[in-house]
């Protein structure tokens, strides 16, 4: 076990939206600074690490490469944020790096959602247990203060006095991503149930899972989907979209799917059925960013939403200035009543999710979210895109879900 007064040195792996959300969570974060920052974009890189020098979260410097920054002795362990078609090429980079003794690391934290596919998953768990160092999933909803808390109250009360909760219903909806890869099938591995239902899935899971039991105490049988473009390539919208994306992104042509929804059945160790319903959107129009969730149990349920937050501004229509997010993720307006969340990187759970795995890497300890766990995740999304295609229930394990890749995600080559 590593001395307590070690402070870690972490290096982050690209520079975009969801970097400078775990940059600003440092700030709540005891036993490490951000030493490092490599982005292909060497400016964005650069600016990266300014943040993180204004913040006083770490004395960053931006890298070469990423070879350069696993040799560095600075250098303890990564966090893997960058797009998710470089998900595999960054792994491999750093394990070569690692092989060929270039450098030594604790521990690496990859970004929702693991990969692409179930044989990117694979590879990604493959290549950290070659390079023989701690790995974690970074789902930063399971560590929202909101769940967390909720989830320890029913289990202690709820569940220990009339039974087990048995359905979990969680969402999570916006207008739509920032970047342009986002919205391309093939770079991202699909549209938005590839990029939110891993957190709707796995916070289902968590809910329904007894504290201090494994995951595997609840196993899936059988998954149903549905996806559809319902917003984003209407022709006013596509067009629109690109104008702010690019000409890269062609939704009239080459739609992902902007809604998703899906419904799991689990079942527990004594066979009773259990239930996760996950639904996820970029076509929601509201405030900005909800995240909702609900538990049901015999005699108790939960519920909550990150718009139902205590601080409300309300600015009339004389009140007019630049679009930004200052008072909420994917902020869609300006006037009106609006809803405030004081401090995203803690309500979303990200302070609380670097805590959680810098605590484990400095302890020499296997974080119980891990790449195993985004492998799983990976295989429950891939199962609901067969689904979505095939328009049937699809008993879970399916043949051939190792090399699946959903349509929208295919080169348009293949």
């Amino acid at each position: 076990m590593m001395s307590v007064e070690k402070r870690l040195g972490v290096g982050f792996i690209g520079s975009g939206f969801i970097t400078r959300f775990h940059i600003q969570s440092w700030v709540g974060v005891r036993d490490a600074d951000v030493r490092g920052i490599w982005s292909p974009n060497l400016q964005h890189a650069r600016e990266a690490a300014a943040l993180a020098k204004s913040l006083r979260v770490g004395d960053a410097r931006a890298y070469d490469s990423i070879e350069q920054m696993v040799s560095s002795p600075e250098i303890d362990c990564i966090w893997l944020c960058g797009p998710n078609h470089t998900r595999v090429q960054n792994m491999e980079e750093i394990a070569h790096a690692l092989k060929s003794g270039k450098g030594e690391l604790i521990g690496i934290a990859c970004e929702k959602p693991l990969a692409r596919n179930v044989a990117e998953a694979r590879q990604m768990l493959e290549l950290a247990r070659q390079s023989g160092v701690l790995h974690g999933y970074l789902e930063d909803q399971l560590f929202s203060p909101g769940i967390t808390r909720g989830r320890e109250i029913v289990w202690a009360r709820g569940a220990r006095l009339t039974g087990r909760p048995y359905l979990a219903r969680a969402a999570e909806e916006h207008s739509g991503p920032h970047m342009p890869w986002f919205w391309q099938g093939e770079l991202a591995g699909g549209g938005v149930l590839n990029d939110m239902m891993c957190h709707s899935i796995e916070v289902g899971r968590y809910m329904l899972t007894e504290p201090g039991q494994p995951r595997g105490s609840i196993r899936p049988t059988a998954v149903s989907a549905q996806v559809a473009s319902l917003k984003w390539s209407r022709p006013e919208y596509a067009r629109l979209l690109g104008e702010m994306m690019g000409s890269e992104v062609d939704y009239l042509s080459r739609p992902s799917e902007d809604f998703a929804r899906a419904t799991v059945d689990f079942v527990d160790d004594q066979g009773s059925p259990l239930i996760v319903e996950a639904t996820t959107s970029w076509s929601y129009v509201g405030a900005g960013l909800r995240l909702s969730m609900e538990l049901l149990g015999p005699e108790y349920s939960l519920s909550m939403n990150s718009l139902d937050s205590g601080l409300k501004l309300f600015f009339s229509r004389r009140v007019s200035g630049k679009a930004g997010e200052d008072l909420v993720e994917k902020q869609n307006a300006e006037q009106g009543l609006m809803p405030v969340v004081g401090n995203e990187a803690a309500e979303y759970g990200y302070e609380s999710e670097n805590r959680y795995f810098v605590r484990c890497f400095l302890d020499g300890k296997q974080p119980e979210e891990n790449f195993e766990d985004g492998l799983e995740v990976t295989e429950l999304l891939m199962t609901a895109y067969m689904s979505a295609e095939q328009r049937r229930v699809i008993k879970f394990r399916p043949e051939g879900l190792d090399t699946y890749v959903p349509p929208v995600a295919k080169s348009m080559n293949a």
